[in-house]
């Protein structure tokens, strides 16, 4: 408890709302907090202006707080929940291109081979996917990325999703025999957002070749970036993934970037100190059965 009184004080500032939270009196929160400062010898809170905030000794302890408690609930719910597969709830994250492109194929299958398991799925980019994962905030994580390592966390390939040039079918592009870094640049282009891994590995694409884009169009969302190169002008780096049902029907046309050679897959995500349960463990075999049709169709 007393771990949970320093995350949740640095979320609200006030020992009444802690109280309320954890259904004690505000007399027993203040007992906590004065006894994990007389065990840990450090001043950890401090009032100011009728609120409460954490000290800088107690930042740094709420950065373990935070993973502690959480793996508290996390040791619970396995726990609670390890005895069945067919009930309990599954926090997945995923980065676009998966959760728009992989995912609703693999949860239409899960589900209705386990209804009473429920599913929250976050969207978010690859790098904050990852976060929630070192924070013990999702179970597992599926993103689109370059081959990767981090601190904890065990990544499993899934699939290939190479990044790809995507035009028009009457672009000028397409007419180019040896097409170079320098035609790209000079075209229109469609920029994916600050924070996607395709706008990252653009972002080093252009520094490794020492270009610069010209007033580029940037846009949050694959499907306007989609609808803006299929008016002709504009060209964008895209994952094969996104732009596979497009490819097939003759709307873009897809060509390999000129001197671009990182690696891109899809994967499967989890932290090391996370148990996975036997929801989990099901939930990766669907994964790597699409996996390989994919692979297949790509």
């Amino acid at each position: 408890m007393k771990l949970q009184i320093v995350e949740l004080i640095d979320r609200h500032h006030h020992m009444t709302s802690v109280a309320e939270i954890l259904g004690i009196k505000q007399p027993t929160v203040t007992f906590h907090m004065k006894s994990l400062e007389e065990e840990l010898q450090v001043r950890l809170f401090e009032s100011r202006s009728g609120k409460t905030f954490l000290t800088e000794a107690g930042q740094a302890l709420l950065h373990y707080a935070v993973k502690i408690n959480s793996l508290a609930r996390e040791s619970e719910r396995v726990v609670r929940e390890y005895d069945s597969l067919y009930r309990g709830t599954l926090h997945i994250g995923a980065s676009y291109v998966p959760a728009t492109y992989l995912l609703p194929a693999i949860l239409n299958t899960f589900s209705r081979e386990f209804p009473g398991i429920r599913i929250s799925l976050s969207v978010k980019p690859s790098p904050v996917i990852r976060d929630m994962l070192v924070r013990h905030q999702i179970d597992m994580g599926i993103i689109s990325s370059e081959p990767f390592t981090g601190s904890g966390l065990q990544a499993e390939s899934l699939c290939k999703d190479d990044l790809t040039l995507i035009c028009s079918p009457g672009h000028p592009l397409i007419q180019s025999d040896m097409l170079q870094p320098e035609h790209i640049v000079r075209t229109p282009f469609a920029l994916h957002g600050s924070e996607s891994s395709t706008r990252q590995l653009t972002d080093l694409w252009l520094q490794q070749h020492s270009l610069h884009m010209r007033s580029p169009v940037e846009l949050d969302s694959l499907e306007a970036i989609k609808q803006l190169v299929l008016l002709g002008d504009h060209v964008s780096f895209m994952s094969r993934m996104a732009v596979q049902r497009e490819r097939q029907q003759g709307l873009l046309h897809v060509l390999p970037i000129p001197g671009h050679r990182a690696s891109r897959h899809i994967y499967s995500v989890h932290n090391q100190d996370r148990l996975p349960s036997v929801q989990i463990h099901r939930f990766q075999e669907v994964l790597r059965e699409m996996g390989k049709q994919l692979e297949q169709a790509l």
